[in-house]
């Protein structure tokens, strides 16, 4: 199992966000997704994980609604909304913009500043 990574301050809603992007999930699926989808380099904890789908919820960017999990357990699912669909667009860019930024910034050599 590769290291695992620290979590940066403000990419948990957008893990989450891509995540449920994937099709609507409980919150325990949500954490067993990102983990799968970082090949297991991010485990979220739940301690994190609720109150941040009760935010994402709270600003309209995900629903919930109650249904039956696999196992056969009531559990909230959810799903992005209309805003969460552009939110997780919006945020990609700015991820993917400063993502390639660093790449650049730390490739630098010597002679090339």
């Amino acid at each position: 199992m590769p290291d695992q990574a620290q979590l940066l301050p403000g990419t948990l809603d957008l893990l989450i966000l891509k995540a449920v992007s994937l099709g609507p999930l409980h919150g325990y699926g949500v954490l067993l997704r990102i983990a799968q989808i970082t090949g297991q380099a991010l485990l979220i904890e739940q301690g994190a994980l609720y109150p941040a789908l009760f935010r994402l919820v709270r600003q309209g960017l995900l629903k919930a609604e109650w249904g039956t999990s696999e196992n056969n357990r009531r559990a909230k699912f959810y799903e992005l909304t209309a805003a969460g669909r552009k939110r997780f667009s919006e945020e990609t860019e700015s991820w993917n913009r400063l993502s390639t930024a660093m790449t650049a910034a730390l490739a630098a050599q010597v002679e090339e500043v």
